[in-house]
């Protein structure tokens, strides 16, 4: 029997390749994938009582550093995020990493635009614009459908750039490197919280920073000082849908 079904035609193939696969051979894949780690690493950003207020989650890989990714193209940030949303989302006890708890997750330009699919979590997932993304009207309006959606959206690494002003009408949640702010400090930070957007404090490091962090009108925090990122291995985790 055939068809004209583009669709059609490659379930069928996939069916025939399924079944052509030895159970032995099967059972023994999925017993390696179930023992393979699944790794994402998880950082707190605290309020300034010191409570947790959200999870930064990230990719991590046995053998992998992160300064690795300062060389990598496109597809490899798009199959980063892939595996960092799989991993948390994808498993069905969410809440043993999350407790209750927001996750910032940066997203490449293809997730912003719709090209690849982020996880149906507006309740939860902080959509955080990757630093590499283009600002463009394409990039905008992913902005504006996902927050329609009801996604909380972040901006990292603001450095009060032309290309980051245009995005601070669509963000949630501004996030300042305040090693940076030694002498720029007060007009940089003036500027990202001008739409009202809640300020989060990157690469705390040490007391002196975070002291000029507060006097500089942060309420939220994120760096080694206050907690170093953790990696989680959610291999044991149940995929969602089995």
């Amino acid at each position: 029997m055939t068809s004209d079904d583009p669709d059609s035609t490659l379930a069928q193939l996939g069916a025939a390749v399924d079944a052509a696969i030895p159970r032995a051979l099967r059972r023994a894949w999925e017993q390696h994938v179930a023992h393979e780690p699944v790794l994402v690493a998880r950082q707190g950003i605290y309020s300034a009582h010191g409570r947790p207020f959200a999870y930064q989650f990230s990719y991590r890989a046995p053998g992998h550093h992160p300064e690795v990714a300062r060389t990598w193209g496109r597809a490899d940030h798009e199959r980063a995020t892939d595996h960092v949303l799989r991993a948390t989302f994808g498993r069905a006890d969410l809440e043993h990493v999350a407790h209750g708890r927001l996750l910032f997750v940066r997203c490449p330009r293809a997730h912003l635009l719709g090209e690849l699919p982020i996880p149906a979590r507006p309740d939860r997932l902080v959509v955080e614009v990757s630093t590499n993304a283009d600002v463009d009207a394409a990039a905008l309006a992913g902005l504006r459908r996902l927050r329609e959606e009801g996604f909380r959206i972040a901006l990292p690494a603001f450095a009060d750039r032309p290309e980051q002003r245009r995005l601070l009408p669509y963000v949630d949640f501004v996030k300042v490197d305040v090693r940076d702010l030694d002498v720029e400090g007060h007009p940089v930070v003036r500027v990202a919280r001008s739409f009202g957007a809640m300020l989060v404090a990157e690469y705390v490091e040490s007391p002196d920073v975070l002291r000029h962090a507060r006097d500089l009108g942060f309420t939220l925090f994120q760096g080694n000082l206050i907690e170093r990122a953790g990696v989680l291995d959610r291999a044991g985790a149940r995929l969602v849908g089995n």
